[in-house]
C-alpha cells in the first residue's frame, strides 16, 4: 500500500483525517477533542505517535479543536501558510517555535517517501488551503470548506485517484432550516460551502479523469443526509449522461463520529480495503 488514509471524521461537529505512505503519516485538520482524535485513531490501529506532522486546512473551530492538546501531547511539527499560523497564534502560543512551520498556499512539503501540496481555496478564514498527497505514483486529493470550485481548484483535483469532496447541504432543507438567513447567505455564498449540487456538478468536470472514488465529505447534520448527497449526484451526473459501472467509479460515504475504513489510493473498486494502512504503521517488516 503506497498512499492510504482513513477518515477519521468529517462533518459540522469536527474533522480529521490521517494519510499515510510506506513512510510517512500526517494528521490532516484536528476539529475534535484529544481524547476523541484518539479513540477514532485507535479504531484505525492507529496512535498520535504514528503522526509525523499536523496540517491544517484553516482556523475554524471544527478543524483545530484538539490541534493544541495534540501537537503539545506528541511533539510534532504543524503545517499552515503565514496567515493560519497567525489566526492559531493563541492555539499555540506555548508551542515551541521550531515546531510551527510555513508551508506557503501553493507550496509543497515533503516527508520521507509522502509529497504533500497544498493549494487555495475560496472560504471565510485567514487563507484557507485544501491538500493533495503524492506518494508511490498515486494521487489523493482532499477539498472541502470552499464556496465554489474555480478553475485553478478543478486543475489541482484532476486525474486524482481518489478525492475526498465536500457534499455540506442540500440547498432547500438549508434555505428552510432554523438557521438566520445571515448564516445561510454565507453558507451559500462563494466563500461558503458546497452544496450537494455544486459537488455534483464539479464531478462533471473531473471523471474523465483517472479518479475511481469520490468520498463525500463535511456533510451538515442539520441539512443534509447522506443518501440525498449520494442521490443528487449521481442524478446530476446520469441528467448529463455520466454513467459508470462500480468497478469504474464508486461514491463512497464519510461520517462524523466514527472513522472511514482504510482505503488505498491504488486499491481497485471491488477490493476490500485493508485493515492496515502500511508496514511501517502497521509493525509488520516489509518484504525483501
Amino acid at each position: 500500500m503506497s498512499l492510504s488514509f482513513t477518515i477519521l471524521a468529517s462533518g459540522s461537529t469536527g474533522n480529521a483525517a490521517v494519510v499515510a505512505s510506506k513512510e510517512a503519516a500526517v494528521l490532516v485538520d484536528a476539529g475534535l477533542s484529544l481524547r476523541k482524535i484518539e479513540a477514532l485513531m485507535a479504531e484505525r490501529n492507529l496512535s498520535g505517535a504514528d503522526i509525523d506532522a499536523v496540517l491544517v486546512t484553516h482556523e475554524h473551530t471544527d478543524h483545530i479543536r484538539g490541534l493544541g492538546a495534540f501537537v503539545r501531547k506528541y511533539n510534532v511539527p504543524v503545517y499552515a501558510n503565514e496567515k493560519t499560523l497567525g489566526a492559531l497564534r493563541r492555539e499555540l502560543a506555548d508551542l515551541d517555535a521550531s515546531l510551527r512551520r510555513v508551508l506557503p498556499t501553493g507550496g509543497v512539503l515533503e516527508i520521507a517517501d509522502l509529497r504533500v501540496e497544498s493549494y487555495a481555496v475560496s472560504h471565510d478564514a485567514a487563507e484557507p488551503v485544501g491538500y493533495c498527497f503524492f506518494a508511490g505514483g498515486k494521487k489523493l486529493a482532499m477539498a472541502t470548506d470552499l464556496g465554489y470550485v474555480s478553475d485553478k481548484v478543478i486543475r489541482r483535483l484532476a486525474d486524482a485517484d481518489v478525492l475526498v469532496l465536500e457534499a455540506n447541504h442540500d440547498v432547500e432543507m438549508l434555505r428552510m432550516g432554523r438557521y438566520p438567513w445571515n448564516v445561510k447567505r454565507r453558507i451559500l455564498g462563494d466563500t461558503g460551502h458546497l452544496s450537494n449540487d455544486a459537488a455534483g456538478e464539479a464531478l462533471l468536470r473531473l471523471l474523465a479523469g483517472t479518479t475511481r472514488r469520490v468520498y463525500l465529505a463535511h456533510l451538515s447534520l442539520e441539512h443534509n443526509l447522506m443518501d440525498l448527497a449520494k442521490l443528487t449526484v449521481n442524478r446530476i451526473l446520469e441528467e448529463n449522461g455520466v454513467t459508470f459501472r462500480p468497478e469504474e467509479f464508486m461514491l463512497c460515504e464519510t461520517y462524523p463520529d466514527r472513522p472511514t475504513p482504510w482505503d488505498d489510493a491504488g486499491r481497485p473498486n471491488g477490493e476490500a480495503p485493508a485493515l492496515l494502512p502500511s508496514p511501517r504503521l502497521s509493525g509488520e517488516s516489509p518484504p525483501g
